[in-house]
């Protein structure tokens, strides 16, 4: 058997044009026709793989020995867009009687190419949410060290720098809170001058309705030392006394000194004459005091009307 010429034995000495020329038509090529192939009988076709380069033609990367052409620096070489065909690529299902494939979409290209970003708004609000709990831990924290604090103080620890051994608030406001001011019934009086204690008339608001009487005469006295007055100035002297249904009066003596009014002590109950019990009322006078101890005393001198009996002294700042 002679060798015979079976057209081009390998895909490079398959000439795609051997149709034109003479030696080419006397080996059997022959143009091509209508979906079928070209060039000489029993031509060998191959398949070769996808993107693979065939010699002579352009791909992506250039000619076959030639290198790429690139782009200028700066610029991004031109490309088909994405989901768009490649001139130089053919994808196996654009073969006829090729396989069909699926395309899976990119992630945010699922909407006609209308992606969408990362979630900025979710991160956002979850480090909002990071720093609020971080600013509620530490004003919890600062609040329960009020408590450590405390416990500290208890067991007798000297103050930190976050305890103050300043006084309080409310310490402060006691400290300037005046102190009250002395008051007693008259039975605890200094009596002199033939003056003595009763409970036999009703009405008396003094501890066990006890009261001083006897001060009807010339020389009796009842004299009041007290102290703890903090400061000098102006105070009023109030006494509840009682007299028969008549206007009464007494020589007042402050820290020695006399005044020059006597105490009043008027009918103010308007009691009928004789009823000590109906005539219990009160009155009180004008004084000046020093800081600290005082003497008050209240005596039956020449021209007084002395007839009443004493249940009750007490204080107050300033004047009427």
């Amino acid at each position: 058997m002679t060798p015979g010429n079976n057209g081009a034995s390998t895909p490079e000495e398959d000439d795609p044009f051997g149709y034109l020329y003479a030696d080419g038509q006397a080996n059997g090529a022959t143009p091509p026709s209508g979906g079928g192939g070209y060039g000489y009988p029993g031509s060998v076709n191959r398949v070769r793989a996808v993107g693979e380069r065939k010699y002579g033609q352009q791909t992506a990367q250039g000619t076959y020995g030639q290198q790429a052409p690139t782009a200028p620096y700066g610029q991004v070489p031109q490309q088909g867009g994405y989901g768009q065909p490649n001139a130089h690529y053919g994808a196996p299902e654009t073969v006829p009687g090729g396989a069909q494939t699926t395309r899976t979409p990119m992630p945010g290209h699922g909407d006609g190419g209308r992606g969408r970003g990362p979630n900025t708004k979710g991160l956002l609000i979850g480090a909002i949410a990071v720093v609020a709990a971080v600013v509620i831990g530490i004003s919890i924290a600062m609040l329960g060290g009020g408590d450590d604090d405390k416990g500290g103080d208890q067991a007798g620890s000297t103050p930190t720098a976050s305890q103050s051994a300043a006084p309080t608030q409310e310490e402060t406001k006691g400290s300037d809170k005046p102190k009250d001011l002395p008051k007693l019934d008259a039975k605890a009086l200094n009596l002199g001058g033939g003056v003595t204690t009763a409970s036999d008339i009703k009405g008396a608001k003094a501890d066990g309705g006890v009261y001083v009487t006897g001060f009807n005469h010339v020389g009796a006295s009842v004299v009041w030392t007290f102290s703890g007055i903090e400061k000098a100035g102006k105070y009023t002297l109030n006494i509840n006394y009682g007299v028969p249904g008549k206007d009464a009066n007494a020589t007042l003596t402050i820290n020695g000194t006399a005044q020059d009014r006597p105490l009043n002590m008027k009918n103010f109950a308007k009691a009928a004459e004789g009823d000590y019990e109906k005539g219990w009322t009160n009155t009180w006078a004008d004084i000046t005091l020093n800081k600290g101890t005082n003497t008050i005393q209240i005596s039956c001198g020449e021209g007084n009307q002395c007839d009443a009996n004493f249940d009750q002294l007490w204080l107050e700042s300033g004047w009427k």
